[in-house]
């Protein structure tokens, strides 16, 4: 598992330098930490945003990969700002993680709660339809977007808990979505896996989900991805996955002055999935 879990914090360093060159519009501090760095959300905003302007615009909180342990906000960078551009709010989010706050996976969870409640409370502020909120998230990142939307065992009692911290919409890159014995991490969450699950908890209030996989990742198998789909569509619940050949583990990252022509590929899909529930034009 450390062998693993270094493996995967590695490749995602390695991402954020093709990530240089975007810069967030605003960054905001969310949740202050007691004797450790505060967190902080990075906005990407619309040309056309003034705070308080009366607007209704969908908004998307992005949460990084690096299997619990580190990674950093500016992974999604790339992303956010695609999607500012469309219109959209876009929010890079920073969680704790065991290398930055010396924390456990259960709490880098409640940060993901933390984040999209603090972004609901604020909607006004910002021209946030509060019922257009998506999560979004690669590998761990991605088990803390969907697990927003699945499980309500771990929230910060020092949250304004009355606020709902689901999202309403899912952007989901290679993200660990079981935790079960057969999954991934196991080891590290058994005391409460059937809690910490988004497989095992998806439920009739899930909203709709994109999940993009490649065919070559070694850490979440293809079974996974349809597994999920079917329990989705099971419930009446839409649900797309998309299967990229031959590609491993963060494929889906930006890459070179363009993204990469996968980044592309995949933006394209993202775009498709946000246009048909009315989140972009």
């Amino acid at each position: 598992m450390r062998k693993t879990t270094a493996l995967i914090v590695t490749l995602f360093i390695s991402m954020l330098t093709q990530a240089q060159g975007f810069k967030a519009s605003e960054v905001v501090t969310f949740k202050e930490i007691e004797g450790k760095d505060d967190l902080v959300l990075n906005f990407f905003l619309p040309t056309d945003f003034k705070k308080n302007d009366g607007q209704k615009r969908a908004a998307v909180v992005f949460f990084f990969g690096g299997g619990w342990s580190g990674g950093s906000p500016k992974q999604f960078y790339a992303f956010a700002d695609h999607l500012a551009k469309k219109g959209m709010v876009a929010i890079s989010a920073q969680y704790r993680t065991k290398k930055s706050h010396g924390v456990i996976p259960s709490e880098c969870v409640k940060d993901g709660n933390s984040a999209i409640r603090w972004v609901r409370k604020n909607a006004a502020t910002y021209g946030i339809d509060p019922n257009r909120i998506a999560a979004g998230g690669g590998s761990a990142g991605g088990h803390v977007a969907a697990a927003t939307a699945t499980t309500t065992k771990f929230e910060d009692p020092a949250d304004e808990l009355s606020i709902s911290s689901q999202p309403n919409l899912l952007l989901l890159f290679n993200p660990v979505a079981d935790n079960s014995e057969k999954g991934y991490g196991y080891d590290r969450v058994k005391a409460y896996w059937q809690d910490f699950s988004p497989l095992h908890n998806i439920h009739q209030e899930t909203p709709p989900s994109i999940f993009f996989l490649g065919s070559k990742d070694k850490l979440i198998p293809v079974s996974v991805a349809k597994d999920w789909d079917a329990r989705m569509k099971a419930l009446g619940i839409d649900s797309e996955y998309h299967i990229w050949e031959g590609q491993k583990h963060g494929f889906f990252n930006y890459k070179g002055k363009d993204g990469g022509k996968i980044y592309q590929e995949i933006v394209a899909k993202m775009d498709a999935f946000l246009k048909k529930h009315g989140y972009i034009k």
